[in-house]
């Protein structure tokens, strides 16, 4: 999909929330700022979620009650898998929520094997392509 301003990733998001499953988890990648925090916040409008939707960067984990729970995890910050480790990061991968992971190439040696990866890329301006693998 290509999407032409962030309104356009947000209402893209929201069309395809309900083929997001619980008890997936879901890596998005990309570099920064090409959409993946605009893309997560219409998942969750999708999803029936209202309040305000920020990026985990510096609390590493966000959790928002949706139609089902929704796990938004932010590695950028934080290489330290022991950290990741005493955070409970095992439990989530295994819970019943739909878990969103920004920068999960950075904790890929602890990733479930069943991931599913969004890709983002910045084509130009506003312009970004949205791929899911």
């Amino acid at each position: 999909m290509i999407t032409t301003s962030p309104e356009e990733t947000i209402d893209y998001a929201k069309s395809i929330a309900s083929s997001f499953s619980s008890g997936e988890v879901y890596g998005l990648k990309g570099q920064m700022a090409s959409g993946k925090t605009t893309f997560i916040k219409g998942l969750l409008m999708g999803m029936g979620y209202k309040n305000m939707v920020n990026s985990p960067t510096f609390t590493l984990i966000n959790e928002y009650d949706a139609i089902c729970k929704v796990i938004h995890i932010d590695c950028y910050r934080e290489n330290n898998m022991s950290r990741w480790i005493d955070l409970g990061i095992f439990e989530y991968f295994s819970s019943e929520a739909i878990v969103l992971i920004e920068w999960p190439e950075i904790i890929n040696n602890i990733l479930p094997e069943t991931i599913k990866y969004i890709h983002f890329e910045v084509l130009e301006n506003n312009k970004r392509e949205i791929r899911l693998t």
